[in-house]
């Protein structure tokens, strides 16, 4: 991934290859994803955010929201065996 590419593409492709709840509770952004996230919030704190990195960096909080619900949900499900 390169930082052209929005950091919240890879929380759409591994919804998009479909998944199992253990792989879902597993489920971490990769490095560079991450590093892309901290740039883009200190850069916010900084005030310098383009409309762009604005919006990826909105998508990215709300899929990363998704996610977290996912994953309890996902560990709600492995608890009960199911």
């Amino acid at each position: 991934m390169n930082t052209a590419s929005p950091a919240y593409l890879e929380i759409i492709d591994f919804i998009a290859a479909g998944t199992t709840p253990e792989a879902v509770a597993r489920f971490q952004p990769s490095l560079e994803a991450q590093h892309r996230v901290a740039e883009l919030i200190e850069r916010e704190k900084e005030g310098g955010l383009s409309s762009e990195d604005r919006a990826e960096l909105d998508h990215f909080m709300e899929l990363e929201h998704i996610l977290r619900m996912a994953k309890a949900r996902a560990r709600q499900i492995l608890s009960r065996g199911q």
